[in-house]
């Protein structure tokens, strides 16, 4: 028999064996608590946009910006008014301390365990949030974004797994996608700050937008504090007795968890002899996760969310809508971005990953062709002349929330959840880091090209990105099988039985490891049985 991972172990059950247990008030609240990390997460990403299109701020430390956009209002070129690479590193500096944190944040993950990951991330946010609040100049401000950007790094790493550790098998979806419900929401209230503060008088609303990260920060950084680690990390780190406690209290008191302990022991008894995981996950028999851990996050930044999601009050202020119109279409697209998460967590273990991957890549293609059309229609090519009409405004302000709608329920969730929850136990950090260190490239790719791609480019960007949706969707359904209801310890056959990944895990790469396996499970499973007997 092939498996994908040494974690994918038979219990003689079946593959397809169901562990006991249900959803339980703790491990609801426990979710819920690691889910708010995603609040911060959110508010860093929607807040630079606003911020970026107020005067005052522009005014204060980007002057030519300024004077650019003046301009732009007596009859110059719309796509061109933002266009500063200095502006867009100050938002994009978030992404690429990111990525330079995923690489040893995983090391942090695998030896210290998930919460104390989620506790650095929230000293980060803070310290960010603090020195972006009170910056004097352009420097102060990208420090502190770049200490924001390491918070990220912490908390894209390690509340996945542990949201994925913690949950039920067939409600891994749906707890996941807490993460990315919070991060809509962070969003969100950015956007709703930013409306807000926009009013204040005296031009220093800017600094309130940006120091109300603080806030945020503080619930992730406490909270952590007080929630156990997952069982996977603290028997991978050595502590039986309380990883058999924990996994306990999650399932239910009067649930028998031996069978689940048992295999989560024998995948951490295998995971040890994994001593360099860096190296061992560019092996052949992890080809299928490592391919999804780089083209998911690739894809996904690819869709163009970003360039609506960052640069929103942006890009509305170029179609021509007013400095308060256009924040407040910001508003717009982030309750909706709210509201079809949810369907996403009502949708994920029922419908699957596949179905919405595949509705929401069709939905995008068609909202980008249209959006991409009605500006060109009305700007042209040069993008001079006055600015498009309330009416034409307003429809490409309704194809956006339709785009985004699709993004929020399928690519943007699942591109959070898929990769945290394929790989196995003895990689498990490692590729998560690899997972989070392509999503911040990418989406510092994109930020830092955005204004420049929509002065060059102008309307035709939204094909560009529009093509790119065609490409990622016959990814998904050629190449990523379902996951759903499958345990993440058992995951290795739905890479076996897969048309085309099996043959990266064929019988022979289980053969050399089989001895070695069957007496990590056996000595699991004693230690299982032997609990049994033990108070909780």
């Amino acid at each position: 028999m092939a498996v994908a991972a040494p974690a994918a172990v038979s219990t003689g059950a079946g593959q397809g064996k169901e562990y006991p247990g249900g959803l339980t008030l703790y491990v609801l609240l426990t979710c819920a608590v690691a889910a708010t990390g995603g609040l911060v997460c959110g508010y860093d990403i929607g807040i630079s946009g606003g911020v970026t299109s107020m005067d005052a701020f522009l005014h204060k430390f980007f002057p030519s910006v300024y004077r650019k956009e003046q301009t732009a209002r007596g009859g110059g070129s719309q796509y061109c008014k933002f266009d500063s690479q200095l502006l867009t590193a100050f938002t994009s500096s978030l992404y690429l301390a990111a990525v330079a944190a995923s690489f040893f944040v995983a090391s942090v993950a695998r030896s210290l365990g998930r919460k104390w990951c989620m506790f650095g991330g929230g000293v980060s946010f803070l310290a960010g949030a603090a020195l972006n609040a009170a910056a004097q100049d352009v420097a102060m401000l990208i420090v502190g974004r770049i200490l924001l950007g390491i918070g990220v790094g912490f908390a894209g790493l390690s509340i996945p797994i542990y949201l994925s550790e913690m949950a039920p098998h067939h409600l891994r979806g749906t707890l996941n996608i807490g993460f990315q419900l919070m991060i809509t929401v962070g969003i969100f209230s950015a956007n709703l700050v930013n409306y807000g503060v926009a009013k204040i008088r005296g031009g220093w609303g800017w600094r309130l937008s940006l120091g109300l990260a603080a806030v945020l920060a503080a619930v992730i950084t406490v909270g952590s504090l007080f929630l156990p680690d997952t069982p996977n990390s603290l028997i991978r780190r050595g502590y039986h007795e309380q990883a058999r406690q924990v996994l306990a209290r999650i399932r239910g008191a009067d649930v028998d968890v031996a069978d689940e302990y048992g295999d989560l022991v024998s995948a951490s008894e295998a995971s040890a002899a994994v001593r360099r995981p860096w190296l061992d996950v560019l092996g052949r028999r992890y080809r299928p996760q490592l391919t999804m851990a780089v083209l998911v996050p690739f894809f996904q930044q690819l869709t163009g969310i970003n360039v609506i999601m960052f640069y929103a009050p942006v890009l509305f202020k170029t179609i021509g809508l007013g400095g308060d119109a256009s924040l407040m279409s910001a508003v717009i697209t982030g309750l909706v971005n709210i509201v079809a998460t949810f369907v996403s967590i009502a949708t994920v273990d029922r419908l699957g990953r596949r179905s919405l991957f595949l509705q929401g890549g069709c939905q995008m293609l068609v909202c980008q062709i249209v959006i991409g059309t009605l500006i060109g229609v009305q700007f042209g090519a040069s993008g001079d002349g006055a600015a498009i009409p309330k009416a034409s405004a307003a429809t490409v302000v309704a194809f956006i929330c339709i785009y985004v709608a699709g993004f929020a329920w399928s690519w943007g969730p699942l591109g959070v959840l898929v990769p945290s929850e394929i790989f196995p136990l003895e990689i498990r950090p490692a590729g998560q880091g690899i997972n989070v260190a392509v999503n911040m490239m990418c989406t510092f790719a994109v930020a830092q090209a955005f204004l420049p791609m929509l002065c060059h480019l102008r309307f035709g960007l939204f094909y560009f990105f529009g093509g790119w949706v065609l490409v990622m969707t016959l990814f998904v359904a050629a190449f990523l099988p379902e996951t759903k209801g499958v345990p993440v310890e058992k995951m290795g056959t739905v890479w076996r039985t897969h048309w085309f990944w099996g043959r990266f895990v064929a019988d022979a790469d289980m053969d050399g490891r089989a001895g070695n396996r069957d007496s990590a499970f056996h000595k699991g499973k004693d230690i299982a049985v032997e609990s049994r007997s033990r108070p909780v």
